[in-house]
């Protein structure tokens, strides 16, 4: 090595080559030793006049060459050394204070010691919240983006042939392609119901958010897979079309919403590796085996081992069999919950059913907690067994429904109860307890209408319905209209004899101002009938009647001061009834078909006549489309016997009106006198037809009623359509709990003269 120097200065006083010194003089040789032409800086002479010759001839021997080289260090003179650690090893500091080294221990030396700099605190730095956030969101999505689950891990992903069904808006449920599952239809409504993406919304603008919800629903298919007997079933969720920077735009970062689109929404990917169907081994059903029933019994259950081990078909069998238990005499049959033993090395499941037989019974007595409110004998009356018939839950249910249709009883509970054991030659004996509860006793009812022809009115009732126990209901009814005026009182008592058989005694006095009449009527009616019930809707009903009525009448057009005449009539009406329609207020589905024949001997101011009046009813009601149903219905009515000036003009056959032909006025259609007022006639012919549509509107109660009526009254007993009248127009109703409240606006196609261009009808129910 070649060192260039000035002139030598004198020597030191103090030799610095000792164990403490060796590292800084083997820094300073190590310097003073730079190439010339790699120095920028002339060296200090301060520096370079400390640096013995020997140290420039050879700069490692001399830092080598001390006393402490050649002679073994005393260990108890030894300082304390600190180790600090330096670019090619470690190398040792000794003094009293090693860790700082102060630089006016070494004369001439102007470079500060490194301890004894002030570093300046380090200041942290608060993390950006929009980039936190953004990190944040993009690890939840990421760990979202593939969940494998449950056993065995995942097989996917599925192939370009896989089969792809939409459950929602952006939502996929993906299988297998040769994946074929009967319960297909019924999985996508299943999860539609649960699924927390459906339910709470796929959250497009939280990415977060919808992860946490399609994680959510993976637990839910596998749920519904085994519901079917996919106990191995797979499903991975994934998202599909979602890129990096649509992560990046997320609302939990608004800084960097606020500069960049809305990313478009992904679409979540459920795909599903259904696996094996698991099918039931074997099937425990507890004592049905020692029952003397077991094969009508198993024969209900109707599940056998190798059919699917489905939760859902377990229940319904398990429903099945307690039916047919209680069906077929056991009162008192227990059947426990169904417990499922699933073998996933087998690939199969075992099920057992607890069934405790408890015996068969029959029929024992009727008791009732209330007999002063409804006794024990009326109770009876009402149920469709009797003592010593095998027992039978579902006539005990159909009694119940019975009880509560009386409408005076609040609450039932019927309970069987053991008066005597099976045994083994005969079935045992069980009571039912009836537990009644009283219902509203009494009732008001009003009814607002207004019609053309008929006018407005107001019709009022009160009633008690068991004011004469059992069942014995008081009605006291009032009409009070701009044309009918009406004072009544109806007893009725309720399952009369037998069940749902009424015997009704009806007394009013009415005053009607009609186009085609005046009348002053009063009236006694007994009658005696089955009917359908807002319960129990029959498909036959009937009804016997004796009716007597006196009425002094005054036909419309007659001339200023021509008495009223007055009439006697007794009349027998007889009816009988079909309803094969699907509801008893608001059909939309069957047929209704009904006979009336009324002979009647009336006599006025001496001469005495007797006739006969028949009509016929029927109508049919036919869907087209799931908010579209037809409507149509018939009449055809006919008096015979007699003329028509020997009939009252209130008991004549009229046409038009709100229940009738809709657009023309009550009682308007048929032959009219020279001042143009309704004469009545001996038959009629009437036909209507409507399409009920019903709209969105208030949860679907709202409807839109198109319709075209049709008919004309005859003046012989033979009905005829010659001269026919027809109106049309539209109408709304308004579904309620007690029926659809109407409102119908019609027009006369082909009117008479003068008729109005406008009928409003407004009522309640249906027109037909």
């Amino acid at each position: 090595m070649a060192l260039s120097r000035p002139v030598r200065a004198p020597e030191p006083v103090t030799d610095f080559r000792n164990a403490g010194s060796v590292c800084l003089w083997a820094l300073i040789a190590a310097l003073v030793s730079v190439p010339a032409e790699a120095q920028t800086q002339p060296t200090d002479p301060a520096l370079t006049a400390l640096i013995p010759d020997s140290a420039v001839a050879d700069p490692q021997q001399w830092a080598l060459d001390t006393d402490a080289a050649h002679h073994a260090p005393d260990p108890q003179s030894l300082p304390d050394v600190t180790w600090l650690d330096g670019h090619d090893g470690i190398a040792p500091v000794s003094g009293a204070a090693a860790g700082a080294i102060p630089g006016s221990a070494i004369p001439g030396l102007t470079i500060a010691w490194p301890d004894t700099f002030e570093v300046p605190p380090v200041e942290l730095l608060s993390p950006d919240p929009d980039i936190a956030d953004v990190a944040s969101v993009t690890r939840e999505a990421g760990a979202a983006l593939d969940v494998a689950m449950p056993r065995g891990g995942w097989r996917g992903p599925l192939g370009a042939d896989a089969v792809v069904r939409h459950a929602g808006p952006g939502i996929d449920l993906v299988f297998p392609h040769d994946t074929a599952l009967p319960e297909m239809d019924d999985l996508l409504d299943r999860f539609d119901e649960l699924s927390s993406l459906r339910t709470l919304g796929r959250g497009d603008d939280n990415l977060a958010q919808m992860s946490r919800r399609a994680q959510d629903d993976v637990g839910v298919l596998i749920q519904i897979l085994r519901v079917y007997g996919y106990y191995d079933a797979e499903v991975s969720q994934n998202l599909v079309g979602l890129s990096a920077a649509a992560i990046a735009v997320q609302p939990s970062a608004p800084t960097v919403k606020a500069h960049g689109p809305t990313p478009p929404a992904a679409t979540v990917r459920f795909e599903i590796v259904p696996g094996p169907r698991y099918p039931l081994a074997a099937i425990d059903l507890g004592d049905i085996a020692r029952s003397p029933d077991q094969t009508a019994l198993i024969t209900a259950f109707a599940l056998k081992t190798g059919d699917p081990a489905n939760t859902e078909t377990i229940l319904a069998a398990r429903g099945r069999l307690i039916d047919q238990l209680g069906h077929i005499g056991y009162a008192f049959a227990k059947v426990g919950d169904p417990a499922l033993s699933v073998d996933h090395e087998a690939l199969n499941a075992d099920l057992a059913l607890p069934v405790t037989t408890g015996g068969k019974y029959v029929f024992g007595q009727v008791t009732s907690s209330l007999p002063r409110f409804i006794n024990a004998r009326h109770l009876q009356r009402m149920a469709r067994f009797r003592r010593g018939k095998t027992f039978d839950h579902r006539l005990v249910d159909d009694f119940r429904q019975a009880v509560l249709s009386t409408g005076i009883v609040g609450g039932v509970t019927i309970a069987p109860r053991e008066v005597s054991p099976p045994t083994a030659a005969a079935p045992g004996i069980a009571d039912l307890d009836v537990t009644l509860t009283k219902g509203p006793q009494h009732s008001v009812t009003a009814q607002i209408g207004q019609s053309s022809g008929q006018g407005f009115y107001v019709e009022g009732s009160w009633e008690d319905r068991n004011m004469f126990p059992p069942e014995g209901m008081v009605r006291v009814r009032g009409v009070l209209g701009t044309r009918d005026e009406l004072a009544g009182l109806t007893f009725r008592r309720s399952n009369f004899l037998a069940r749902d058989q009424a015997f009704t005694a009806d007394l009013y006095a009415q005053v009607q101002n009609t186009d085609a009449y005046d009348a002053h009527t009063l009236s006694a009616t007994a009658s005696l009938s089955k009917q359908s019930t807002l319960i129990f809707q029959k498909r036959w009903a009937w009804s016997l009647e004796i009716e007597a009525i006196a009425t002094r009448e005054l036909a419309a057009g007659s001339a200023p001061g021509t008495p009223f005449t007055a009439y006697f009539i007794g009349a027998l009406p007889m009816t009988l009834a079909y309803d094969g329609s699907n509801n008893l207020l608001d059909p939309v589905r069957g047929i209704r078909i009904a006979g009336t024949v009324s002979p009647a001997i009336s006599i006025q101011d001496g001469p005495r006549s007797s006739y006969v009046m028949t009509q016929f009813d029927a109508s049919a009601y036919q869907p087209v489309s799931k908010l579209v149903v037809l409507a149509g219905r018939v009449r055809l009515a006919s008096i015979s016997g007699t003329s028509i000036d020997n009939i009252a003009p209130s008991q004549r056959l009229y046409a038009g009106g709100g229940a009738s032909i809709r657009g023309y006025a009550y009682q308007a259609v048929g032959p009219r006198d020279s001042s143009n007022n309704p004469l009545g006639g001996l038959s009629v012919s009437e036909f209507s037809l409507e399409a009920r549509v019903r709209t969105g509107l208030f949860n679907g109660a709202f409807s839109v009623v198109p319709f075209l009526d049709g008919g004309m009254t005859g003046t012989t007993p033979t009905p005829t359509m010659r001269g026919a009248k027809f109106g049309a127009g539209i109408g709304v109703r308004y579904k309620t709990t007690f029926g659809p409240i109407r409102i119908d606006i019609g027009t006369p196609l082909n009117p008479y003269p003068h008729d109005s261009r406008i009928g409003v009808y407004i009522a309640l129910g249906q027109a037909f």
